[in-house]
């Protein structure tokens, strides 16, 4: 197997994961705060990945005698990697854990994907050239999320707004992993780094806003355990071993497909139905979504 096809795999699997993530999370609202949702999610994730990091991180691969603590430890590109990749992840997951609890998951989903759009946009401001095409595609991603967001009263959604804001922080992250990846940091460990620093963040913002029991954390323990240990723990590292193995424009297409697969369990699991306009803007925004990945030479064809 070669390698991109195995880093395009990973990302698959990541996207099928993270659109079951979003019922899970509309899920885990029904008994306790989004702050605390985060938090216990982190902690579930930093615990799966103790077993993973002694066995397949690179310097376990790489001296299988090595101690525990030289096992965990992480060097100086890993550190620094986990510590911006936490917190930018932290702030998205709050802002989109918050989004949530006022729409549905299947529109959080595509709302979600527009990231990859704003992937290419900022790759722009920091020097890179990107596709002519992708000032289309923003045109239609914008059409597309009046449909699915703006109401009669021609207001956006506070839910779709904290989304659209969280997809932001989803970018920035993508961009974090993808510069510390090209340092050669352990995937691995900087997943875990990320989930210590992640905690932090949303420990505090649990602390300040809202009031923990443990009967509720019980009561949500199977959102919970999905949304940390698979889709925080398991697809959090797949994506970043992922983009290790394949070209970050490519990542982000096969990411783009966890909209659709956020409005294929919204369907199946939760009942939601949208209504055609909303329908209509998310086939605008996932097509957006799809043009924007293609290279050029490809379109023209």
């Amino acid at each position: 197997m070669g390698e991109k096809f195995k880093g395009n795999v990973m990302l698959l699997m990541t996207a099928m994961i993270w659109g079951g993530g979003f019922v899970a999370q509309s899920a885990g609202m029904d008994y306790i705060g989004p702050f605390t949702f985060c938090a216990a999610r982190y902690v579930l994730a930093m615990i799966a990945l103790i077993p993973v990091i002694f066995f397949f991180s690179v310097q376990a691969r790489k001296n299988p005698q090595a101690g525990l603590w030289e096992k965990f430890a992480p060097d100086k590109a890993t550190l620094w990697g986990g510590l911006y990749c936490g917190l930018t992840l932290g702030v998205a997951d709050a802002l989109q854990q918050v989004g949530i609890c006022y729409t549905t998951a299947g529109k959080a989903g595509f709302i979600t994907a527009l990231y990859i759009i704003m992937v290419p946009l900022m790759e722009r401001i920091l020097g890179k050239r990107i596709p002519k095409v992708l000032a289309f595609c923003v045109l239609l991603a914008i059409v597309g999320f009046y449909f699915l967001c703006v109401n009669e009263e021609l207001s956006v959604g506070f839910g779709d707004f904290l989304i659209l804001c969280c997809a932001v922080f989803f970018s920035l992250h993508i961009l974090v992993i993808d510069h510390f990846m090209k340092k050669r940091a352990d995937g691995i460990k900087l997943s875990w780094v990320q989930f210590a620093v992640s905690f932090i963040f949303a420990g505090v913002l649990t602390a300040v806003f809202e009031t923990v029991t443990w009967e509720n954390l019980w009561a949500a323990r199977y959102p919970l355990l999905f949304a940390g240990i698979i889709s925080s723990g398991i697809a959090y590292t797949l994506q970043i071993l992922g983009q290790k193995y394949t070209d970050p424009t490519i990542a982000t297409l096969l990411m783009s497909l966890e909209s659709v697969f956020a409005v294929l369990a919204g369907w199946a699991v939760l009942g939601e139905v949208m209504s055609g306009r909303e329908i209509l803007g998310c086939g605008l925004v996932f097509i957006a979504v799809l043009l924007a990945q293609l290279p050029l030479p490809v379109l023209r064809r």
